[in-house]
């Protein structure tokens, strides 16, 4: 009996809210083998060796056995952990063909990039599956049978055989689609009738169920799950918990989650690039709206663009800042379109364009000065020249300066793209004049001075030529050496800066070369900066 909906604990009603679908392909090395016969595209049905038997083996505990084998060989009662001998006595006309697994995942990672139409979370599940978190997606096809559908066709497509389902859990999902082929409408009990193979454990651990008389799911459900872990392991109660959705599960999708996505599908494929750009913009408008309701701008931008042959066509654009007036980003989309060295082949038309923000930063609303001044303003039309440049010429052509962290002056910044992320640069508190100066020499400069006492502060300097007197001076500020990057036997030595002040009012930044005494019998003095 159906619980009502206050028994139920809010958990099981999370995880009723999500979906999953699940693809098994069950002739995969099959169809593979087949595609390789015909060409790389598989322009021939598998169908073709549909009566040859074939075995795909591998080498195993000093033994060729059977990894997998087509329908054909199936039907004649060959399974995959066979021994081949054993399978060539009662099948002597069988096809042994080397085993690669390499390539089988190479073919399920393509088939991913193909199911990326469908939801934004893919991910594989080897070594024949494909998994997608379809939650808020499936209304986009006319539900979910529509989405199914779709995803059928996308492997017809390619000679590919597949059986899918639905279910709440990607694990119940993907025992599903291996073990009935299709979706059910009792999802609960469905996985209930499955045997107990299909928690995919141990063969020991399968073994021991067995012997127990434990034969199907439900014999293992209906029973507390403190005995079948002392006896069978907890790894059983835990698969057990998933497929049944006792448990919260995800999947991890090959690519991160964008921040905010949207998807444009088309009732007829698009082939003119301006009807393209169109609905790129329409769609970037709605997302524009939605990041300004978060005080949000995005920094990076990522358009795919599908065919109706299956083939993906992907533009990504980045800013320097985050941004969310979408005339700014439409341009630089536009610019990417426009220095493409391989231009934008629809073919027979583009039926589905997907927009994605894949990074977002905080932004707040930009106000400008009584005055009429837009200081903000104006560092945003540079940011926006230098994105320009970026996507024209390259975004390795344009550098900028941004901080770096280490206890050396000279390595605290560092050279990154122009519309590349950066932190704030250090500024000194309001009132207080800057703690170093803004240039550096390079290499620092060898200076005389004279100390009132050998590790004080300089009271009279020779630098170029010219005596200088000091009037006034602030630190020492200590700065030990990086050791970590010393070569063995060679600690390095620290470093006394100090901010000095002579008579004329120039400013300089001194500082002595080791510890007196310590790490160096007459330590030298360097001239390493000059204050504005």
């Amino acid at each position: 009996m159906t619980q009502p909906p206050s028994a139920r604990s809010p958990q099981v009603r999370k995880i009723a809210s999500r979906r999953f679908l699940a693809l098994h392909f069950p002739w995969l090395s099959a169809d593979r083998w087949q595609r390789a016969q015909t060409g790389s595209g598989g322009c021939v049905a598998p169908e073709i060796a549909v009566n040859i038997p074939l075995a795909f083996i591998e080498k195993q505990r000093g033994a060729f056995r059977l990894v997998a084998v087509n329908r054909y060989a199936h039907e004649l009662d060959l399974l995959p952990g066979m021994p081949l001998a054993d399978a060539q006595a009662r099948v002597p006309d069988l096809h042994a063909i080397p085993h690669n697994e390499a390539a089988n995942v190479a073919l399920l990672a393509y088939m991913a990039d193909l199911y990326d139409r469908l939801s934004p979370m893919v991910a594989l599940h080897p070594p024949q599956g494909i998994l997608l978190d379809i939650s808020g997606c499936a209304h986009l096809f006319g539900g979910e049978a529509g989405i199914v559908a779709a995803a059928i066709r996308i492997a017809q497509r390619q000679h590919l055989h597949v059986t899918p389902a639905l279910a709440s859990t990607p694990e119940a999902a993907a025992v599903l689609a291996r073990y009935v082929g299709h979706p059910v409408d009792d999802e609960a009990a469905s996985i209930r009738a499955l045997p107990i193979a299909a928690l995919e454990l141990s063969p020991d651990t399968e073994r021991a169920l067995g012997h127990a008389g434990l034969k199907t799911i439900a014999m293992l459900a209906t029973r507390p799950t403190a005995p079948i872990a002392a006896r069978f392991g907890m790894a059983a109660v835990d698969r057990l918990e998933r497929i049944l959705g006792r448990t919260d599960s995800r999947i991890t999708p090959r690519r991160a989650a964008p921040a905010l996505v949207l998807d444009r599908i088309f009732a007829e494929p698009v082939a003119r690039t301006t009807d393209m750009l169109e609905a790129l913009r329409i769609l970037l408008d709605r997302l524009c709206e939605q990041l300004l309701e978060r005080h949000q701008g995005g920094r990076s931008f990522r358009a795919s663009l599908y065919r109706t042959d299956g083939v993906r066509r992907d533009l990504t654009v980045e800013t320097g800042q985050p941004v969310r007036d979408n005339s700014v980003v439409m341009r630089l989309f536009t610019d990417r379109i426009d220095t493409l060295s391989d231009p934008l082949d629809p073919g027979f038309g583009f039926d589905q364009i997907r927009l994605a923000i894949l990074h977002v930063e905080p932004l707040g609303l930009a106000q400008t000065a009584l005055d009429g001044s837009d200081d903000a303003r104006a560092q945003e039309d540079v940011a926006c020249l230098m994105d320009r440049l970026s996507i024209r010429y390259g975004e390795h052509c344009f550098y900028r300066l941004a901080p770096h962290e280490s206890h050396l002056p000279e390595r605290t910044q560092r050279r990154i793209a122009a519309n590349a992320a950066m932190s704030q640069w250090p500024t000194a508190p309001d009132g207080e004049p800057p703690l170093r100066p803004l240039f550096l020499l390079r290499p620092p400069q060898l200076v005389e001075v004279l100390a009132a006492v050998p590790d004080g502060p300089p009271r009279r300097f020779l630098w170029q030529g010219h005596a200088h007197e000091v009037v006034r001076h602030e630190g020492p500020e200590r700065i030990a050496p990086e050791w970590w990057r010393q070569p063995e036997g060679k600690p390095g030595r620290t470093r006394d800066y100090y901010r000095v002040e002579d008579a004329d009012g120039r400013r300089f930044w001194l500082f002595r070369h080791g510890l007196f005494g310590k790490e160096a019998e007459h330590p030298q003095w360097y001239m390493h900066g000059l204050f504005a």
